[in-house]
């Protein structure tokens, strides 16, 4: 058994605009918006993350008690606002198993959206192990050598992953399957996710939500929010390139 156990924790956010509440200034929209989190298995299935034992979200300063802490899955927070911001979600493993502290961009560019995170947890913790053994083997080597599992980052470049990490689960959009494109984009070459890249940052609206960490090499693109014309001309490229 490795040192460390991989999992991959899904970050949800559903919000929905309170058309009974007066718009902020004239302008913004009140929304209703609320966080939760699951652990995925190989196979894309959600479960409960048993595996933490708190969640706790650093909301923006303007929030009466910004500190939430939740302590049972699915570890939700709810609130009403307009604004979008940045947030820290500390993971608390169970079991004594150490935490993990993450940022988080809280935004409103589709009813609901998620991010993946890929996450250690220590393989020498025996109870932790047997709560994490529910969504999946514990036997995956971590190491370069590791076979990818369906959803793993894909390189594009030497040593630096991209991947597809907010994916909506309303899957057509005008006259795309945005499941197949997903899955077509994670067959590419590396050349053809670069062109790809380029091609969303040559046609980039106001309205495509992008995350571009040069650092460590991190494209996301939320589909959802890819206009009609550009997602068929994704389509398009990725349909020659492989079959979808």
């Amino acid at each position: 058994m490795a040192d460390k156990i991989k999992r991959t924790v899904r970050i949800t956010t559903q919000q929905k605009v309170l058309t009974n509440v007066p718009k902020i200034d004239g302008v913004f929209p009140m929304r209703e918006w609320r966080i939760s989190v699951s652990l995925l298995g190989a196979n894309g299935k959600e479960y409960p993350a048993i595996v933490f034992d708190k969640v706790i979200y650093e909301l923006h300063e303007t929030f009466a008690n910004p500190r939430r802490v939740t302590t049972a899955p699915p570890f939700e927070v709810v609130e009403k606002g307009w604004g979008e911001f940045e947030m820290k979600i500390t993971f608390k493993l169970a079991n004594g198993g150490g935490d993990h502290t993450v940022g988080y961009d809280l935004h409103f560019k589709s009813p609901e959206n998620y991010v993946d995170i890929e996450m250690d947890f220590p393989a020498n913790n025996k109870a932790l192990v047997e709560k994490l053994n529910e969504s999946g083997s514990v036997e995956s080597p971590n190491n370069a050598n590791a076979t990818q599992q369906p959803g793993d980052k894909r390189p594009i470049g030497a040593n630096a992953p991209a991947n597809k990490s907010k994916k909506p689960k309303v899957t057509i959009k005008g006259t795309v399957d945005l499941e197949r494109l997903s899955h077509g984009l994670e067959q590419l070459s590396e050349q053809d996710v670069l062109s790809i890249v380029q091609m969303i940052s040559d046609n980039k609206t106001p309205e495509i939500y992008v995350k571009n960490d040069v650092e460590v090499g991190e494209f996301h693109v939320d589909l959802f929010t890819v206009p009609n014309g550009l997602l068929k001309s994704m389509w398009d490229f990725v349909s020659k390139k492989v079959d979808v």
